[in-house]
C-alpha cells in the first residue's frame, strides 16, 4: 500500500527535481486551476497554455515555497491567476517574483466564494460589469474606460463605489440593500 504525500511534501519533492511530484500535483490541481482560468479566458488553448505555464513556474519556484505563508493550493491558485492575468494583459505587465510573494493569511474557501458571488449578484448591472472587467478579466482602469467609452475618473469612482457596496454586503449579508439606492 502506497502512502500519499501531502501537497507540501510534493512541493518539497519538486524542489528536489522529483518529476513524479509535479505529475501528482498536476493531477490534483489542474482541473481546479483550469476551471478558474476558463472563467477568465475564452480560448481553450489559452487556458491550457496558462495552466501549463503555471505548473512550470511552480516547478521553478518550488524551492521558495513557504507553507507558513500559504497552503499549496493557495500558492498554486495565485501562480495560475497571475499567469492568466498576464495572458489577458498581453504579457505587458510583469508579475511580482514568486520568491517575494506573500499570500493572504486567510485564503478564500468555498463558503467565502459563494458569499462573494452572492454579494456581486446584488450589484447593479453596470457595477457587475465593472467588477467583471477589472477583477475577472484583468482589465486596467484605463482599459475599462476605453472599452466603455467613459472618462477614467468616472470608471475609478464607480469601481470604488462598487467595491464599497461589496464590502457593505459582505459585512452585513442580510442588510445593505437599501444603502445608496
Amino acid at each position: 500500500m502506497e502512502i500519499a504525500l501531502t501537497d507540501n511534501e510534493l512541493i518539497g519533492a519538486m524542489a528536489n527535481s522529483d518529476e513524479q511530484a509535479l505529475i501528482e500535483l498536476h493531477r490534483r490541481y489542474a482541473p481546479y486551476l483550469r476551471a478558474m482560468a476558463r472563467k477568465m479566458l475564452r480560448d481553450r488553448d489559452d487556458v491550457d497554455q496558462c495552466i501549463q505555464d503555471a505548473f512550470v513556474k511552480a516547478w521553478d519556484a518550488a524551492g521558495s515555497f513557504d507553507a507558513t505563508k500559504a497552503s499549496a493550493k493557495t500558492w498554486l491558485v495565485t501562480i495560475a491567476h497571475r499567469t492568466v492575468l498576464n495572458k489577458i494583459r498581453g504579457g505587458r505587465l510583469e508579475t511580482v517574483p514568486l520568491e517575494l510573494w506573500d499570500s493572504p493569511l486567510n485564503p478564500p474557501n468555498h463558503v467565502t466564494r459563494i458569499v462573494l458571488e452572492e454579494a456581486v449578484a446584488r450589484l447593479e448591472p453596470y457595477e457587475k460589469e465593472l467588477i467583471e472587467l477589472a477583477f475577472y478579466q484583468g482589465y486596467s482602469h484605463s482599459q475599462i474606460a476605453q472599452e466603455l467609452s467613459q472618462p477614467l475618473g468616472t470608471i475609478k469612482s464607480r469601481i470604488r463605489q462598487a467595491l464599497d457596496k461589496l464590502r457593505s454586503f459582505l459585512e452585513d449579508p442580510k442588510g445593505g440593500d437599501d444603502r445608496d439606492n
